[in-house]
């Protein structure tokens, strides 16, 4: 059925049942159609809100990328300085190590006045005795060290 159509059967049924009443409550009860009204949302905050937050979403990306900037300079400044600092490390190990060396010491030892024994004697406890001929350690027995550095050159 129709709008029109069940229109018109709603309209027979109120005058078959309003034939007995008053003429004006017929007028009242007769139905028409009425056009349909349309309602639309106001644009203007809708496009606040949707330009709001394009802008908050391209400010953002500009924060976070200016702070992943500043981190990334950060990050290489810190790794020039550790790179600088293992480099500085390695040196003072391998200056450590020419340090310790044997040879450097006892050149060392002797440049500030120190000589080495010449024959060492040995006391062996369980019997007393002394095995070997102790002599003093004097500038004039002793052993005359050359660094690597330093040795003469052969003739």
């Amino acid at each position: 059925m129709s709008n029109t159509a069940a229109a018109a059967a709603a309209v027979r049924s109120v005058r078959r049942i309003a034939s007995w009443t008053d003429p004006a409550a017929l007028q009242r009860a007769r139905l028409t159609v009425v056009p349909r009204t349309r309602r639309t949302a106001p644009r203007l905050p809708f496009i606040a809100l949707i330009t709001t937050l394009l802008l908050g979403g391209v400010i953002g990306l500009l924060m976070f990328n200016t702070s992943m900037q500043q981190a990334a300079f950060v990050e290489n400044r810190l790794r020039v300085q550790a790179d600088n600092l293992a480099a500085r490390q390695q040196a003072l190990e391998s200056d450590l190590q020419r340090l310790n060396d044997p040879e450097t010491i006892a050149v060392k030892a002797q440049a500030h006045g120190m000589v080495m024994p010449g024959s060492p004697a040995v006391l062996n406890i369980a019997t007393g005795k002394i095995a070997g001929v102790p002599m003093p350690a004097t500038p004039a027995n002793n052993v005359q060290l050359w660094a690597t550095h330093r040795r003469p050159t052969a003739r």
